[in-house]
């Protein structure tokens, strides 16, 4: 290894939807790695992580994950019981932004302009679901399993939906997942803004983008992932309050989950109206070609290789917790 390379895990893949796109970006995460002078060793995420993670020296861990297990605090709960440095947000934080709820329990808490919603659990009779939709919000609503990502299982409705297409979305998301957010349909334009902390541990929000989906006529799992699918404007076409705007309310959702190291963050923008609605935290940012946070972080001048060449070397640095001492028990 060269003078100051470390051993670097890059976890991928795992049992969720979102696997072949934690694939495509553990691999692009591994080769900026390699290319900085790390060594890597990529790893899937299944029953035989433990003893594989244990099988090798490791300095930290990229979890390059997307979705159930990855993003939701489960293999971040795993590493802290192995005693292993990784990139990104703790047990706690990961499992308050993947679960969509509770991160707009804490987006309410702290003032933060979203979107209206209701939760629907499959439990429920199907139509007692969209009674209790149309009579909340509407027909005007997102429907989007609670926790995951990448569009997947999410459908956007109107007024000319009727009962029957109701159904069939909310069906099709419950296959997904058992609890499913419903949001009322916010007027604007599609925009995100990474969130990268210094090296004192300060959140800073990187230049917002607006997207501009070509494959559907808003930013689905296609318009994500293919080529040439979509469009992003980075920085944001938008005028230096609205920017400001934007920014602000990225480290200030970002800090609402307690997220660490990187996040970002989803909003809804209507730049006539100077209003920002924030949509959603992602504490484990996508790393594919495509993807708009290192797109933004080049757009500030660091390359995808120095950004994960930074992560992997403050995940490495983070001081240890130690164990506490043993209290005995009482005789």
């Amino acid at each position: 290894m060269t003078v100051g390379s470390l051993s670097v895990a890059v976890l991928a893949g795992g049992p969720s939807a979102e696997a072949a796109v934690s694939r495509v970006s553990a691999r692009a995460v591994a080769e900026a790695l390699r290319a900085a002078g790390h060594t890597v060793h990529v790893l899937e995420v299944s029953e035989a992580l433990p003893s594989l993670l244990a099988s090798i020296q490791i300095d930290a861990v990229f979890p390059a994950l997307h979705g159930r297990l990855g993003e939701d605090g489960c293999v971040q709960g795993l590493l802290e019981v192995m005693g292993l440095p990784y990139v990104g947000s703790g047990v706690l934080a990961s499992a308050v932004a993947a679960y969509k709820p509770f991160a707009k329990g804490r987006f309410a808490e702290l003032g933060v302009n979203q979107a209206e919603g209701v939760v629907v659990n499959s439990r429920m009779p199907v139509g007692e679901c969209v009674e209790l939709i149309w009579k909340t919000l509407g027909k005007h609503v997102v429907l989007k399993p609670a926790s995951g990502g990448s569009a997947i299982g999410v459908t956007r409705m109107s007024d000319e939906d009727d009962g029957a297409a109701f159904r069939a979305a909310l069906e099709a998301a419950f296959l997904i997942e058992a609890n499913v957010l419903v949001e009322r349909r916010e007027h604007g334009l599609e925009v995100t803004c990474g969130v990268l902390e210094d090296d004192a541990g300060e959140p800073k929000a990187l230049p917002p983008t607006q997207i501009l989906a070509k494959a559907a006529d808003w930013y689905d799992f296609k318009s994500r992932y293919g080529t040439s699918a979509s469009e992003h404007l980075c920085p944001a076409p938008f005028e230096t309050a609205v920017i400001a705007e934007i920014q602000k309310l990225a480290v200030l959702a970002h800090r609402a989950v307690g997220a660490r190291d990187l996040s970002r963050v989803d909003f809804v923008v209507d730049p006539g109206a100077r209003r920002v609605t924030v949509l959603e935290v992602n504490t484990l940012p996508g790393m594919t070609p495509t993807s708009l946070f290192p797109e933004a972080c080049a757009v500030m001048g660091l390359s995808f290789s120095t950004l994960c060449d930074k992560l992997v070397r403050r995940a490495a640095a983070r001081p240890r917790t130690e164990a506490p001492a043993v209290v005995p028990m009482p005789a």
